[in-house]
């Protein structure tokens, strides 16, 4: 499946950004909010210069205490991250993800954001697929 159809199929459309300049706390309080995993982070809106999750948030607290809260997000912030094009398969992305153990992946378009797509999301549609395949092997195998 292409990443464009995984991006139809979500309820939500485009990708939610901060600026590198936008408190951490400020980011924890988008993400329960909208109630998402992790936010690009870009000057304009319009370009992925880094991304911010969850998970982030929470190992800088283990390590620096509430007081990381205050920071600007580019001080957690991993910088350019891994992003997949429109025409990428969900293998391919799910490979990626894997590989570099992490959750959220912005897509872009001739450089320009899209939107984002979740390891939940490749799940989501790789499981989907698969249980197409099985009903036609099934529809073969019975006859019809």
């Amino acid at each position: 499946m292409l990443v464009q159809q995984i991006l139809k199929s979500k309820s939500t459309d485009g990708v939610f950004t901060v600026t590198p300049d936008t408190p951490v706390h400020e980011v924890a309080r988008l993400l329960a909010e909208k109630r998402i995993g992790g936010l690009v982070v870009s000057t304009d809106g319009v370009h992925a210069e880094g991304i911010l999750s969850e998970r982030d948030i929470v190992r800088a607290l283990a390590v620096r205490g509430a007081s990381c809260l205050e920071l600007a997000t580019s001080a957690l912030m991993t910088k350019d991250p891994v992003c997949c094009t429109l025409d990428m398969m969900s293998d391919e992305v799910l490979r990626k993800m894997t590989e570099g153990r992490f959750r959220h992946m912005p897509v872009t378009k001739n450089g320009e954001l899209v939107g984002i797509v979740t390891i939940g999301d490749v799940v989501k549609a790789r499981l989907t697929q698969l249980s197409a395949e099985k009903d036609a092997l099934e529809g073969m195998i019975m006859g019809h």
